[in-house]
Parts: C-alpha cells; structure tokens; sequence
C-alpha cells in the first residue's frame, strides 16, 4: 500500500524478483501521478496494480460527502490510469481499512474486487526490519495464511522483505499472485 516511492519501492521490486514473487500493489493515486516511472516498473515486472484512493482519505470520516468519497476512489483509479498508460486491475483496498457500507456497495456496482488484510505486519510502526519480519512470521504461523499489508513507502519493508520471503518459503507458505479478468474502467 501507499506507493510508489523512489528508492523503497525499487528496492521492493528488486527483492520481490529476487524471489521470483509477485504481489498486489495498492498506489494512492496522487503518489502514483509523482512517480509515473515506478509505477510502470511494477506494472512491467508483472505485478497486479490496484488502487487505494486519490489522497488516502479515510472515506469513513462523516465530514466527507457521498460524492467526494466517490471522487476520492475514482481519481485514484483514473490517476492509477494515467501514470500507467493503461488502466488497472478493479482491486481497491480501503484506507485505514475503513469500509464504509455505501462505499462497498458502490464498489460492488462497479465490479471492483475489495481487498482488506489479514495480517497487518505494521511496518509503518517499525523501526528495525527484523521487528517486521518476527511480527508478520508470528501471525502467520499462528492463523496458517492470509493476505499480509505492508507499505513500500516504509525503509524497513524493503530490508525486511529478502529474509520475509525466505521465511514464509521455508515455513512451506506459497504467495499467491491474484490478477484481474479484465481492467478496470475508469
């Protein structure tokens, strides 16, 4: 979540072929209109490009209307759009993990498939990659699977993600490369 960024995101997508890994990547559309060339590089590597709003806006928060949490989902979507010269994948992750009911339903209209987590590595909280690594080995282990958030805007992730990978591998994990039928459209 909440890419791309020079230097983190590279350094995430280095490791991430290293590993012959694929992930879902869920850019906050204004990151991804700083850094069109990143996202091209996720997108060129084969990883599946969602989107996680325009600014990061809680689209929980009462004080935004209908129509601006609209907005803030299909700006994120169209600038997604644009910094990769083709449309995404309809996958959306919430901010915050907030899911507004009217905001699912109106996802579900759009056909966009909605991604939360089951296991929070809160690498955006950490400040040594091995605390990374111990909590997210941790949690799988204790629940056997699960869709695991971690942010490449974060230092630790990319130096936690080599010894990461080579865990879950050694734990017999297989990371699962979810892509979409068709695109979404904007």
């Amino acid at each position: 979540d909440d890419g791309p960024w020079p230097v983190n995101t590279p350094s995430v997508l280095k490791t991430l072929a290293e590993e012959c890994t694929k992930a879902i990547f869920f850019p906050i559309g204004k990151h991804a209109s700083y850094y069109p060339e990143i996202l091209k590089q996720v997108a060129a590597a084969g990883h599946t490009v969602g989107s996680h709003t325009w600014s990061h806006a809680n689209l929980n928060n009462k004080k935004l209307t209908e129509p601006q949490r609209k907005e803030e989902i299909e700006k994120g979507f169209s600038a997604v759009k644009w910094a990769l010269g083709a449309s995404p994948s309809p996958f959306f992750r919430f901010p915050a993990l907030q899911h507004p009911p009217e905001m699912v339903t109106y996802l579900g209209e759009r056909n966009i498939g909605i991604f939360s987590t089951d296991l929070d590595s809160f690498d955006f909280k950490a400040s040594k990659a091995q605390t990374i690594v111990d909590n997210v080995m941790r949690k799988v282990d204790k629940m056997g699977k699960g869709i695991i958030l971690m942010h490449d805007f974060q230092k630790h992730t990319g130096e936690a993600l080599p010894d990461l990978l080579r865990k879950l591998k050694a734990g017999g994990y297989k990371v699962v490369h979810m892509r979409a039928k068709a695109p979404v459209q904007t």
